[in-house]
């Protein structure tokens, strides 16, 4: 009875684990972004940027991110990518989502953030990673800043090497990747 009752409580305490992480993943959902430039992977925090988490997400799992180019790379600020094809043409995205920034996380190191125009509610498919504490992204009292939504949690070397990649001015754009590095892949991990 004892033997069977330490079994029961050992079962217990297992599915209470397995539980919590289950859990854990739906909060904090991971993602592997594979590039040419090699691989990364990033936590999201579904519990303070809600609906850009799910607008992300939402890319990924169509595959959105598949041979999207790191189209603006600024050494010692940001990365950025998302918006365009590997041979450059404009992807066409989903509508722009409400600007969740003043959520509590900030635009430090590896975190990333969600590009827009000067319009506050302005962002749809492209992200950016800082390479520095970019605080002044961050929201003020008189203006909204950019949504910070998860971080590089593996591989950052991977991203501080393509902040460091030769830029030029291309078709009007400048910072653009001397050689072009390719998001091949974006896919949500399994718990």
């Amino acid at each position: 009875m004892k033997k069977h009752l330490k079994n029961c409580l050992l079962a217990l305490v297992v599915c209470q684990i397995f539980m919590n992480q289950s859990i854990a993943s739906e909060k904090y959902p991971q993602v592997e972004i594979v590039t040419t430039s090699g691989s990364f992977i990033i936590e999201l925090d579904r519990n303070k940027a809600p609906l850009t988490v799910e607008n992300f997400l939402r890319y990924v799992e169509e595959g959105f991110y598949a041979n999207t180019i790191f189209h603006r790379v600024i050494e010692g600020l940001v990365i950025q990518a998302g918006g365009y094809t590997a041979h450059f043409g404009e992807k066409k995205t989903k509508p722009d989502i409400v600007n969740e920034s003043g959520n509590g996380l900030k635009n430090g190191r590896m975190h990333l953030g969600m590009a827009r125009s000067n319009e506050q509610h302005t962002a749809s498919s492209q992200f950016y990673i800082n390479l520095v504490d970019n605080f002044s992204l961050d929201p003020m009292p008189t203006r909204w800043g950019y949504a910070v939504f998860g971080e590089v949690i593996r591989g950052s070397e991977v991203v501080d090497a393509i902040g460091q990649s030769a830029t030029q001015n291309f078709q009007g754009l400048p910072d653009v990747s001397v050689a072009p590095i390719i998001i091949l892949e974006a896919k949500k991990l399994e718990p």
